[in-house]
């Protein structure tokens, strides 16, 4: 792809990504007035409380309580955080816990622990400031006895690889943990709980975000029962992860706490980012570079081949005929697809998007597409994403390199390496899923 194009491409994605800057994210919600901690809507007292605490888990929560030490300064009295490896930033009274993602380790363990241990302590004289985003379920492992930690790590290898949504994974996750689907909030009772949240999840639902470790959980064992069944994991999932489903079935373990629980009565929650923010921030970015913009949606979804038919299908259509909007044009969309792994490639969800657009738009010249991870991963590679147009299947054919046979192998990233079109951003501290966006330029 042309130099000029990836500079426009990257122009807009970099003013979405500026848009969920997680620290800007939390001062815009966030105030001291005198003696008052205004949130949102909601306002607090902080000379009442005899303790202010931050903790959250998730790959923007490093730069979210930065923002809680700038905001409270002295007021502040301690905190707790987990983060992905590599996404720490300089703190003063908040205690950064690196840990495993996607797939949580032994470090996210004793994080999650210390953590749960530290907010059983708290009273209702407590403030506990919580901070989430993107990553929050894989940093937070605390595994329901008897399972064992590798037991969750094969299942939730088992559930990235089988295509669930994100929502069906955390019902799992919610039921296998003794820290997500509300039992956070259960640990820190009786203490004020204020959410803040990054969302990294399609409509924002808070019972999914991070696996909800603050609200009520409306997912059951039997839901959970029902996803094994949908992707066929009856016969691969740790003996002891189903046998602890099952008799959560039967009402012999308890259930994660539902809406009307006595320990939700002073929580609040409040999304601070989302996609859609995102998405405006690249449409405004779009304008001002001169293209015609159009927001197709923040709720997209599906296995990625058949979201990057859709996207090239509207791009086809303005090229050929102007509609719904006339070139030069900027197609945006968020949300995060999945991907049913196939082959034994490397990749991940935008690459394999970007690769499924390139054999779709091969031979439309004047169409361009960037697919990336705001979080800047995608998959277990170095790239958030990957560039296309219609030239790029012509391209790598001249170098021996045979698009089809890379995307039935889901090796997308070794597809786009050698041509330079990989997207990598280094770790961006921030996450509110996927923006793809689809450059159409006049005939």
């Amino acid at each position: 792809m042309e130099e000029k194009t990836k500079s426009t491409l990257k122009k807009i994605f970099t003013a979405g990504l500026k848009s969920v800057d997680p620290e800007q994210a939390v001062k815009r919600h966030v105030r001291l007035a005198e003696n008052r901690l205004l949130v949102g809507e909601y306002s607090y007292p902080v000379d009442s409380f005899e303790r202010i605490i931050v903790t959250g888990f998730g790959k923007a929560t490093a730069p979210m309580a930065r923002a809680f030490e700038d905001i409270l300064g002295d007021r502040l009295t301690e905190g707790w955080i987990t983060v992905k490896y590599g996404h720490g930033v300089p703190l003063k009274k908040v205690r950064i816990m690196e840990a495993g993602h996607p797939v949580p380790d032994e470090a996210g363990l004793r994080a999650t622990r210390f953590i749960l241990e530290r907010l059983k302590e708290c009273t209702g004289k407590d403030l506990v400031l919580c901070a989430l985003s993107g990553g929050g379920s894989a940093l937070s492992p605390a595994p329901r006895a008897p399972v064992e930690l590798s037991e969750i790590q094969k299942t939730t290898r088992l559930l990235l690889e089988c295509g669930a949504t994100i929502s069906e994974i955390n019902s799992l996750r919610k039921h296998l943990s003794a820290c997500k689907g509300g039992q956070l909030a259960r640990a820190a009772y009786p203490a004020t709980v204020v959410t803040l949240i990054l969302s990294d999840v399609v409509g924002d639902p808070l019972d999914v975000i991070s696996s909800g470790p603050t609200v009520p959980d409306p997912s059951t064992f039997s839901d959970c029962l029902e996803i094994v069944e949908r992707y066929g994991l009856s016969e691969k999932l740790p003996p002891r992860v189903l046998k602890l489903l099952r008799d959560g079935a039967k009402g012999f373990i308890d259930e994660t706490p539902k809406p009307g629980d006595a320990v939700f009565v002073k929580c609040r929650e409040l999304v601070v980012g989302s996609n859609r923010t995102a998405l405006l921030a690249s449409s405004r970015r779009a304008k001002q570079l001169g293209y015609n913009t159009l927001v197709l949606s923040s709720f997209i979804q599906g296995e990625a081949r058949d979201v990057a038919e859709v996207i090239s299908a509207i791009g086809k259509e303005i090229d050929a005929s102007a509609n719904p909007i006339s070139p030069p044009a900027c197609i945006l969309a968020g949300g995060e697809t999945t991907v049913t792994i196939r082959g034994s490639g490397k990749g991940g969800r935008n690459q394999e998007l970007a690769l499924a657009a390139a054999l779709s738009l091969k031979g439309r010249d004047r169409i361009a597409v960037l697919s990336a991870g705001t979080d800047g991963s995608d998959g277990p590679t170095d790239a958030a994403g990957a560039f296309v147009d219609g030239r790029t299947c012509d391209e790598a054919f001249k170098r021996g390199i045979n698009a089809k046979e890379h995307l039935l192998d889901n090796d997308s990233y070794n597809f786009f390496k050698p041509l330079d079109d990989l997207f990598i951003t280094g770790p961006t501290r921030t996450n509110v899923m996927d923006l793809i966006c689809m450059l159409v330029e006049r005939g």
